[in-house]
């Protein structure tokens, strides 16, 4: 499958934002009604306050979206200094089992090795299976002291990938390696 990865347009934006709802509301995520549809059909926001990326298939359509939260963002949840963090990945259900998701996710762990951070997190529902497979795979480990809950009724997973320890990142080939003290 020929893929792109790029920045959302701007004239793309209401087509992001319902592509990350539907993408929650086929697995069961969330309904039209939950609180949280109306943030993932937010995708304006996003693109202002974060970096929106989108995933475009061979016949230009969009695909997938992933928010990802450098420093100061005020879509970050659970990053600490020098961490980048990623959200709301969404790939549309037709285009699944295609490694959208996994290029999605390498997009932002090479986003936050050009930024220099040391790491990249994120949160995750429990029920999410087929993501925190794609993350292990990827290196990435469960951090449960990081686990929060946005509402009394919602518990998030935490996941970190250490970009000092590219030995500990199977597969991907990249990696800054330990920082030289000082």
């Amino acid at each position: 499958m020929t893929l792109t990865l790029r920045p959302a347009h701007d004239e793309e934006l209401a087509a992001v934002g319902a592509l990350t709802l539907d993408a929650y509301a086929a697995d069961g995520f969330v309904g039209p009604e939950s609180p949280y549809a109306s943030e993932l059909r937010d995708a304006a926001s996003r693109a202002r306050e974060a970096e929106l990326y989108v995933a475009v298939g061979e016949d230009g359509g969009l695909i997938g979206t992933v928010t990802y939260c450098p420093a100061g963002s005020s879509y970050q949840e659970v990053a600490g200094p020098g961490e980048g963090e990623f959200r709301m990945l969404a790939v549309s259900p037709a285009a699944r089992r295609r490694g959208v998701a996994e290029a999605m996710v390498r997009l932002c762990v090479e986003r936050s090795e050009e930024l220099g951070y040391d790491a990249v997190v994120l949160s995750s529902m429990p029920n999410q299976q087929a993501a925190h497979r794609v993350y292990a795979r990827l290196g990435f480990r469960r951090t449960p002291e990081r686990d929060w809950k946005p509402r009394p009724e919602i518990d998030l997973l935490a996941f970190r990938l250490d970009l000092t320890r590219p030995a500990d990142r199977p597969g991907t080939g990249t990696g800054r390696g330990p920082r030289p003290p000082g």
